[in-house]
């Protein structure tokens, strides 16, 4: 299985945090992880993305069909998010789109085998694959992508 994190791209400091926008800035972000990542994404993959609307900004570029996950809001923890990506165990890879810390401390916790701080930058993926969800042995790093390490 894929687990793809991105993290939703800058956004406004401003309240209700759940109707925070994305700046000018976090626009150009949304777009370039976009574009790279319609790029590298199977058709199949399922996209999952928290209801607070810098997150559904943030997804919009990328031009595909998503299921808003009322489970992946700010202050979810790492398992709903596992949960909800029905990691490792899923057949089709599956994009979530959230949070910090969450997205960081989901991570960490299939990486390195515990929840931690580890930061994921604004408008950064993080591509986790897992060949055979009973062999821990088959997780690797796929891919740390930040918007601006994209050259158009």
């Amino acid at each position: 299985m894929d687990l793809i994190l991105w993290r939703h791209a800058e956004a406004e400091d401003s309240e209700p945090d759940m109707e925070r926008v994305l700046t000018a800035k976090g626009q150009k972000q949304a777009r370039r992880m976009a574009e790279w990542l319609g790029a590298q994404l199977p058709d199949a993959c399922k996209i999952l993305v928290s209801p607070a609307l810098r997150t559904l900004q943030t997804v919009a570029p990328l031009g595909r069909k998503f299921k808003m996950a009322p489970e992946l809001a700010p202050g979810a923890g790492p398992q709903d998010v596992l949960r909800a990506a029905n990691w490792p165990n899923g057949k089709e890879p599956v994009l979530v789109v959230g949070h910090q810390p969450t997205l960081g401390q989901v991570a960490a916790l299939i990486v390195a085998g515990r929840a931690q701080p580890w930061e994921i930058k604004k408008g950064a993926a993080w591509w986790i694959a897992q060949r055979d969800p009973k062999d821990p042995d088959s997780l690797y790093l796929k891919a740390v992508m930040s918007p601006d390490m994209i050259v158009k």
